[in-house]
């Protein structure tokens, strides 16, 4: 039933339209700026005024909470599943405090009981050696995501990559901290993520040699198409670092989309790609960064950084004593 408001009073009409209400825009005007109002239960046209629909069905929960905090002990569900536990989050969770649902402290027996149940709790979430194995995997996967500050998605890539190894049993004969960490570098590379391998084997427990041999394996394996990093996803972060301005990061992206147009990063670090591009912009603007400083936050040596930026300035066009006489 449509209703329109006017002087004379209320008047109904019957919406003969009903598929275009369905659609989400206005029978009367043809408008898809439809406001629903959950206090009056109604769906009105903002444009004209007409009133769509006047018993709409409130699908909110029936208390009311002013605050977050509110919000949060009122509610009765719990969070969405996620692929970053090892049981999805769906296995029932006990509160380590030895309250009742009053905040009343429990009995001694009581409290006796719930430590027995959170015990056996703890037990039955994981009751094979294959969950076992996917709930260490996971949480080293949480632990080095946090020290790179990696976000959440990422978390949730590496965390489908894993159980996708898991289930193909790519993790027979090698190390659980070898595969997970594999996993963390291949959706870091999925989400454009600029992390370097040498950054992923920094907080790793294992070293770099055994990351990238897996990390190909995996890949390989899993059938994952993996394009080939862009150097100049590393510049924002290591400009920052650096604490150059928004020119030397222009004049480093321009240089870097020079070169690679004629091929010169193929078989070449991107990050010492990107460090070298770096020190040269900074050169050029006057924002002198020592060679040093710029391999510390890049992670490379100071001899890669001198042999990719003199390539550079040959492919650039820029007379190689010219910025010599800056340094």
């Amino acid at each position: 039933m449509a209703v329109r408001y006017n002087t004379g009073g209320r008047e109904e009409t019957e919406v003969d339209d009903a598929d275009e209400v369905a659609s989400g825009h206005c029978p009367e005007c043809d408008s898809a700026a439809l406001v629903r109002s959950d206090d009056r239960g109604e769906l009105v046209c903002d444009d004209c005024g007409l009133v769509v629909d006047d018993k709409v069905v409130d699908h909110g929960p029936e208390w009311r909470a002013f605050d977050h905090a509110e919000r949060q002990s009122k509610s009765r569900v719990g969070a969405p599943t996620t692929s970053t536990m090892h049981d999805r989050g769906l296995t029932t969770t006990i509160d380590w405090k030895n309250q009742d649902s009053s905040g009343h402290v429990l009995s001694s027996e009581k409290r006796n009981q719930m430590h027995r149940l959170r015990k056996w709790q703890e037990r039955i979430r994981t009751k094979d050696a294959g969950e076992r194995n996917l709930q260490f995997a996971l949480s080293e996967i949480d632990r080095m995501a946090s020290a790179l500050g990696v976000p959440r998605s990422v978390r949730e890539v590496a965390a489908v990559i894993y159980r996708r190894a898991l289930d193909t049993d790519l993790i027979r004969g090698r190390s659980i901290e070898g595969v997970a960490t594999s996993a963390l570098y291949i959706a870091c590379r999925q989400e454009n993520i600029p992390r370097s391998l040498e950054e992923v084997s920094s907080v790793a427990r294992v070293d770099r040699r055994e990351i990238g041999r897996t990390y190909r394996y995996v890949a390989h394996e899993l059938g994952l198409d993996m394009a080939p990093v862009d150097p100049k996803q590393y510049l924002p972060r290591f400009c920052s670092e650096l604490e150059l301005n928004e020119e030397v990061q222009q004049r480093a992206a321009a240089i870097i989309e020079k070169t690679t147009a004629e091929g010169l990063h193929s078989g070449k670090s991107p990050t010492g790609f990107a460090a070298a591009a770096i020190y040269t912009a900074a050169l050029l603007c006057n924002e002198k960064r020592t060679q040093r400083e710029i391999a510390q936050v890049a992670q490379v040596t100071e001899v890669t950084i001198r042999n990719r930026y003199r390539e550079q300035l040959e492919v650039v066009g820029i007379d190689f004593d010219e910025v010599s006489a800056r340094q």
